[in-house]
């Protein structure tokens, strides 16, 4: 272990998921510091390692990277088997090696923040732990971006992932997810595979009260992108007026009245 360990890095990437006909400059979708410490960095800890190169690619097209891609230490983070640990995984502090040693690290995840609504929360907990310096780098996050569009309530949220599937457990927790957001007046943020986002948001229309406010963000940052917020009793009348995309991420918002 050095003397002096190095940073751990939290670097955005960007919310389009390598979509075609994106810019060519990545300076239009992250700040040009996250960019500047992402070429300098060589060793890398993320949730995918094809589409972390991908983004270094674009990196290098902008500012050269320190070292060849192909020479960077580029380690995914184990994932265990929903519902139980996995003890094969090597545990966060064995993943901080580098950073023990001395040399600047960074997490990613596949777009947005890494450790906010993907993975990366025990690297950064056995970080700290370990006294290493954390630093998260300015970039988009589409659970703030989406609130900031929807016109709901934006002083008290609460993101809670995914939804149950199954019809019924669906069903109690959206009534669940109305009933907390009316005591606390407080907007819940959830989000569905893109090939289930129809079937979410008719699931929100069925089970919310007329009154509730329903919001719907799709593709952030995208030419394609929108974000449209409407009464459920409104989208009901209306449901024409949108056509959801089962190939983006989309994040759902309600806030209850009354």
């Amino acid at each position: 272990m050095s003397d002096r360990p190095g940073t751990l890095y939290l670097v955005p990437n960007t919310l389009d998921l390598g979509e075609a006909g994106l810019p060519d400059d990545l300076a239009e979708l992250l700040p040009r510091r996250a960019i500047r410490v992402a070429a300098r960095l060589e060793h890398w800890l993320c949730e995918n390692a094809r589409t972390t190169r991908a983004f270094l690619k674009r990196v290098d097209a902008v500012i050269p990277l320190a070292r060849p891609l192909q020479q960077l230490s580029i380690v995914e983070l184990p994932r265990p088997a929903k519902g139980r640990p996995d003890a094969t995984a090597p545990p966060p502090l064995q993943l901080l090696a580098p950073a023990l040693a001395g040399a600047d690290l960074g997490l990613i995840s596949d777009a947005g923040l890494p450790a906010v609504a993907d993975p990366g929360a025990a690297v950064v907990a056995a970080a700290h732990a370990a006294s290493i310096p954390v630093v998260a780098l300015p970039g988009a996050s589409a659970i703030v971006l989406a609130v900031a569009a929807s016109g709901l309530d934006g002083q008290s949220f609460a993101f809670v992932g995914y939804v149950p599937v199954a019809p019924e457990p669906r069903a109690a927790r959206i009534r669940e997810l109305e009933a907390i957001s009316r005591r606390h007046r407080q907007t819940q943020l959830m989000i569905e595979t893109p090939y289930r986002n129809a079937a979410l948001f008719e699931a929100l229309l069925a089970h919310l009260q007329p009154a509730t406010r329903v919001c719907v963000s799709a593709g952030l940052t995208l030419e394609r992108g929108f974000t449209r917020t409407n009464s459920v009793v409104g989208w009901r009348s209306d449901r024409a007026g949108l056509a959801l995309p089962n190939d983006l991420p989309a994040i759902f918002a309600l806030l209850a009245t009354g």
